[in-house]
């Protein structure tokens, strides 16, 4: 499929209330519509020598952006080399990040600070059909800012058009992760397995959870759905899907999981 194509896709789908259309882009990026609303979540369209999944569409092509959400800044998330084409490209966008890097990211990129909502752990911003809310994430470590009091790394819960997903970012389990989303009935959970060790650790690459913890976390909340993410496209920080959906198959057999093929449709919900 064409970037041209995978918009016009985009574009023609209408779903009724409850449902939700995603279009995995590599990693943890995809591009998900509630309703009317478009939203991309941590796509990374920049090309890199070491990408396994080349970009699926370039950042200039995106013109239907209503919402670009970016957990954290690291490039595969906060794309900063391809969000100021983005921004042109989907001239009405409002980006959402953690509050935390709002003013630096909207002054580095030169998009106007009046384009961005920034967000922390528990706190929701109402805009364009949805409501998202900021899930604090712990990135190997549940880091804060210790001025502000702030946390750079965040999931998201997104609410609209009947359907409620959580986007962690990236993330560990750590200590309350579980009493904060039991808040909501998650109709889709994207989880990243790539897991961490000591030898990444140390050449600067900051790890999620393993597929088992990932498992286990959607075992505890039960969501209509669990998708696995963050695996495909990086040789040397990457997992095997399909221990995470055989693990699954044994430990919660009553769950449903899935991958997403890139960058297909993918229709979820009632």
């Amino acid at each position: 499929m064409t970037g041209k194509e995978l918009i016009a896709d985009i574009e023609e789908c209408d779903l009724p209330k409850g449902q939700v259309a995603l279009w995995w882009m590599g990693q943890e990026g995809f591009v998900i519509k509630l309703g009317k609303t478009v939203l991309y979540v941590d796509v990374f369209f920049s090309r890199h020598p070491e990408r396994l999944i080349p970009p699926l569409l370039d950042a200039g092509q995106a013109c239907n952006a209503d919402l670009v959400l970016g957990s954290h800044d690291h490039g595969d998330h906060i794309d900063r080399d391809a969000w100021p084409a983005l921004a042109k490209a989907s001239p009405e966008a409002v980006f959402v990040v953690p509050e935390l890097l709002r003013v630096q990211v909207a002054e580095d990129l030169h998009i106007p600070q009046n384009r961005f909502i920034g967000l922390d752990d528990g706190t929701s911003a109402q805009i364009k059909g949805v409501t998202i809310t900021g899930v604090a994430s712990a990135h190997e470590l549940l880091d804060r800012d210790e001025k502000t009091g702030l946390y750079p790394y965040l999931g998201f819960v997104v609410e609209g058009h009947g359907f409620c997903l959580y986007h962690a970012g990236d993330t560990c389990i750590y200590e309350g992760l579980q009493t904060k989303l039991r808040q909501w009935s998650l109709d889709l959970m994207i989880l990243p397995i790539n897991g961490r060790d000591a030898e990444r650790l140390a050449a600067g690459c900051v790890g999620n959870m393993t597929y088992q913890e990932a498992a286990d976390l959607a075992g505890a909340l039960e969501p209509g759905v669990t998708i696995p993410a963050h695996y495909d496209m990086f040789a040397s920080n990457s997992e095997d899907p399909q221990l995470f959906l055989d693990y699954m198959k044994v430990k919660y057999p009553r769950l449903k999981t899935m991958v997403c093929p890139y960058p297909e449709r993918v229709v979820l919900g009632k």
